[in-house]
């Protein structure tokens, strides 16, 4: 029988539309966002709207708010004290220099908590991952350096250190 139409794959998900991270604030939603959007090229507010009344998000908290940091599309609100963030799920950002990674580790860290292996707190309970772009290389690529000795370097650290990783992954 011929395969008449679309295959079975493309049938399955031709009604999703996109799929966006949503950040799901205790509190203080618009404040992060405003903070988050200061902190990145390519980034802005799209939409903020507030509730109107009160019920499952009291009035006046944001009830939605669509950003983007540098240039990828986020949701956010104000859900209330049963939401919390994990370290499970965390906002990672590559950066090509050092200067990047100090600014962007001092910045987000601020007010928040400063974890092992480049991962962050910041003062909204959002976990980050402030990370070197060639990291992901010096940990999988052991033809051209020593992987094992990366990895060893980077657990030593808090905020990555490149020059010290890249040191460590050619052997010296």
């Amino acid at each position: 029988m011929a395969n008449k139409g679309k295959s079975r794959k493309q049938k399955r998900g031709s009604g999703i539309v996109s799929i966006t991270t949503c950040l799901a604030f205790k509190d203080r939603a618009e404040e992060a966002v405003r903070f988050y959007v200061s902190l990145f090229p390519r980034s802005k507010i799209v939409s903020l709207s507030r509730s109107e009344a009160d019920g499952p998000i009291p009035k006046g908290k944001l009830m939605g708010a669509t950003f983007q940091l540098y240039g990828r599309e986020f949701t956010a609100f104000d859900a209330g004290p049963a939401f919390s963030f994990s370290i499970g799920m965390s906002l990672m950002v590559l950066c090509r220099t050092q200067a990047e990674i100090d600014r962007l580790w001092e910045k987000l860290s601020q007010g928040g908590e400063k974890g092992p292996c480049g991962w962050l707190t910041d003062k909204f309970g959002v976990s980050w991952q402030v990370v070197p772009d060639v990291l992901g290389k010096m940990l999988s690529d052991s033809k051209h350096g020593d992987a094992a000795a990366a990895m060893k370097a980077m657990l030593k650290m808090g905020k990555l250190d490149i020059a010290a990783l890249e040191r460590a992954y050619r052997g010296q």
